[in-house]
């Protein structure tokens, strides 16, 4: 129906000129807000037709359709800010939201990489990085790469983070590095050997291709060095890692996977809380939270595993 339609872009333009919703909020928001008019248009109603009943059935449609619960929720908190605003605005009559308990949407654990997997990933990068038969400018690719899995993986740092570094952020000698991070915040980061190695390795290539132009960032295309390397490239090329390391879901690595991994290993190996919260960056304590359920997710899968009173093919004895 044009009526709903009218309504939900007077909230778009409302969240975008009066609270300065992102373009990617309101380009969420959109998709969210298409699937609920197009529900309501498949069953003949209007926005202000729509009671607690219609809510309930049009949650158990995207239950029907597969949709997880954290999509649901998102969705439902739409349905909620759209009958809001109309009521606000007094282009609605009701709110049948306002009832309504808040859902809860279920906590997502990251995906990580085992020890093991994350050395697997680190030595194939240093692998190539060390083969000078594939020539200099593909061993100098394989050396940044090198040096930025070793840089995440040693600090935890975001992406983000990793490719604003400028080119002198770690000189000779050094042990830690400045990060400015969200919110422009700065934190100091740890690097351990290999990752001070990595770098200079790297350095030492890209010098050597570019005859020693220098380059304002420490991670910067071969070819030109005025051009910091992108999120799409690190992407790519963690992938292009991952595929060669033979790990077993190379689809879900990246470089964010490096992130937790660092945090999750930190943490096992008995880091406390708060000191992780400071080394990730994290504003509160409960973002950092999510690495105990990991450690614990980890714990439960090795009892099941592992227990002696788990083998399916015991023979109980009489």
């Amino acid at each position: 129906m044009r009526a709903n339609r009218r309504l939900a872009q007077l909230w778009l333009d409302a969240l975008a000129t009066e609270l300065g919703a992102s373009a990617g909020t309101i380009d969420t928001y959109t998709d969210d807000l298409n699937c609920y008019l197009i529900w309501l248009d498949e069953n003949s109603l209007g926005l202000d037709d729509v009671g607690l009943e219609q809510v309930r059935d049009y949650i158990a449609a995207l239950d029907q359709r597969g949709y997880a619960g954290s999509t649901i929720a998102r969705r439902i908190t739409v349905v909620r800010g759209l009958h809001r605003f109309l009521i606000v605005e007094e282009l609605g009559s009701r709110d049948p939201t306002s009832t309504m308990s808040a859902m809860r949407r279920p906590r997502k654990l990251p995906f990580v990489l085992s020890i093991a997997e994350t050395e697997a990933l680190l030595e194939t990068a240093h692998r190539l990085a060390a083969d000078p038969s594939v020539g200099l400018y593909r061993q100098a690719g394989y050396a940044r790469r090198a040096a930025l899995f070793e840089t995440l993986y040693a600090s935890g740092m975001r992406i983000s983070e990793a490719l604003s570094l400028p080119s002198d952020a770690a000189p000779a000698g050094t042990r830690m590095l400045l990060v400015r991070g969200k919110g422009d915040k700065q934190r100091l980061v740890p690097l351990h050997d290999r990752a001070i190695e990595a770098i200079a390795h790297w350095q030492k290539l890209a010098a050597a291709y570019s005859g020693g132009a220098p380059s304002p960032w420490l991670f910067h295309s071969v070819r030109n060095g005025t051009k910091a390397l992108t999120r799409q490239a690190a992407l790519l090329e963690i992938k292009e890692a991952a595929v060669a390391a033979g790990l077993s879901s190379p689809e879900r690595v990246s470089p964010h996977v490096l992130r937790h991994a660092f945090a999750t290993h930190m943490h096992s190996g008995g880091t406390d809380l708060r000191v992780l919260q400071e080394l990730l960056g994290h504003a509160g304590i409960e973002t950092t939270q999510i690495y105990t359920h990991l450690d614990t997710s980890r714990l439960h899968q090795m009892v099941r595993d592992l227990h002696p009173l788990n083998d399916e093919e015991r023979t109980t004895a009489v």
